[in-house]
């Protein structure tokens, strides 16, 4: 396995002195690493401990004997468990509306306090999308405007735990995949190993979060709307011998009906003539190559002449 220093961006940075070299840092994280850190959030911190410490007693109480008891627990000793998960989940709803309430056993309390996390968070996503908006050359809303459908951006919460597994060589906690969404913000364990990404031909260990910072990944749309530029990352959860892993990962996603296509300025021309291009770029050699690609977009899809 692959030692690597994950990119930590300092939002504390964003506005200061430092903020063309952390926007640079940031953009360079998404083209080239689909994942990074984020420090100096804003997120309360002590809001963020609660949040953990009343997931991990709502596992405790309601779902750690049952899972211990699932077929899962019980394949691992006679069957082949490669299409398993070793993972105890349930997904909360924020928006378009939300079903938190009515998750089985949960406490009021638990209610309240990941309401006003995810309030916090969704400040924290719709910043980020600002941001790489900027980085990508496009109009600082293009993001949410493209989530949003007819009810805006659809924002949902997976949490997890990965129990104690006795033979984690045998099973996945979470098996390979790319996420399918937008922006994955995820506040996890600070103690229990797991998660790792896959870069450069080999699997990198993201450590525990230390002092809450969020950890964040880019899924497939946001691949799809940036034309490739930012891409979505092969991950997986290894189960652990020693201790239960937390995981809250919330998902910043475009909504059901959204259509999702790159966004037009990141569009190269197409279904141009050599010629033609070479006839506008005797006149605009020494000028920037953007409008000259923009002006033989407008042409192609004007079919001014041009074959397509």
């Amino acid at each position: 396995m692959k030692e690597m220093e994950i990119p930590v961006i300092d939002f504390g940075e964003i506005n200061g002195e430092e903020r063309r070299k952390t926007m640079a840092l940031l953009n360079q994280a998404c083209e080239q690493w689909g994942f990074f850190q984020i420090e100096n959030h804003g997120i309360d911190k002590k809001l963020m401990d609660k949040v953990k410490q009343l997931v991990n007693a709502h596992y405790e109480e309601n779902l750690k004997e049952s899972f211990y008891q699932s077929e899962i627990a019980r394949s691992l000793e006679k069957d082949d468990t490669s299409d398993k998960d070793w993972e105890t989940t349930f997904f909360v709803w924020h928006r378009p509306t939300s079903n938190i309430e009515a998750i089985p056993n949960i406490s009021e309390d638990l209610c309240k306090t990941m309401n006003e996390y995810i309030a916090q968070l969704i400040n924290l996503a719709e910043k980020l999308s600002e941001l790489m908006c900027e980085n990508l050359g496009l109009e600082k809303d293009d993001i949410k405007d493209a989530f949003s459908g007819s009810k805006g951006p659809s924002v949902g919460t997976k949490v997890a735990k990965y129990p104690k597994c006795s033979q984690p060589e045998r099973v996945r906690g979470l098996r390979e995949h790319t996420d399918a969404g937008g922006i994955i913000l995820l506040l996890q364990d600070d103690q229990v190993p797991g998660l790792e990404f896959f870069k450069d031909g080999k699997w990198v260990a993201i450590p525990p979060s230390k002092n809450n910072t969020i950890f964040v990944n880019t899924g497939d749309q946001l691949e799809v709307l940036s034309n490739g530029r930012y891409k979505s990352t092969l991950h997986r959860v290894l189960a652990d011998k020693n201790g239960s892993r937390l995981s809250i990962a919330t998902f910043y996603n475009p909504a059901g009906d959204a259509l999702i296509s790159p966004a037009p300025k990141l569009l190269y021309p197409n279904s141009f003539r050599f010629q033609d291009y070479l006839k506008l770029y005797a006149t605009t050699k020494f000028n920037d190559k953007g409008p000259r690609f923009e002006s033989m977009k407008q042409m192609a899809n004007g079919n001014n002449g041009f074959h397509t």
